[in-house]
């Protein structure tokens, strides 16, 4: 059984960059696995202040921006997961995420962890799928 599927190195410039040895994300094969993101500034690097909403907004922009440089958008995303520090934000989380994503949202699940990179508030990861 023969691999044809390449495995790509997605690098996106409106994006933060990553703050660790890994890659925004990889496209493989029909698919792209999107790192966690967090609602880091692109230009500075530096976490967004305004807390929960503002580092959401943040996040999916950066999220945003990775999947089109990988060719896809988040029309295309089939699975995120939510990191958060303090789950008793989801509702203010949850609020900004659902501007992202129409009428059918991806599939998701939402864990709260004791801390998240650089003291953000929330990381979301994604799986999308690329256009045909």
């Amino acid at each position: 059984m023969s691999h044809t599927h390449s495995r790509r190195v997605i690098q996106a410039e409106g994006a933060a960059a990553p703050i660790g040895p890994y890659s925004q994300a990889i496209g493989f094969g029909p698919f792209v696995f999107a790192s966690g993101s967090a609602g880091m500034d692109p230009s500075s690097g530096e976490l967004v202040p305004g807390g929960i909403e503002a580092e959401t907004r943040q996040t999916m922009q950066n999220l945003r921006g990775i999947l089109e440089a990988a060719g896809a958008s988040l029309d295309q995303v089939v699975k995120t997961t939510v990191f958060m520090a303090d789950l008793t934000e989801f509702p203010r989380m949850n609020a900004v995420y659902a501007e992202f994503f129409g009428g059918a949202p991806p599939a998701r699940s939402t864990v709260q962890v004791a801390a998240l990179p650089k003291g953000a508030r929330v990381e979301i990861e994604a799986i999308a799928a690329l256009p045909d």
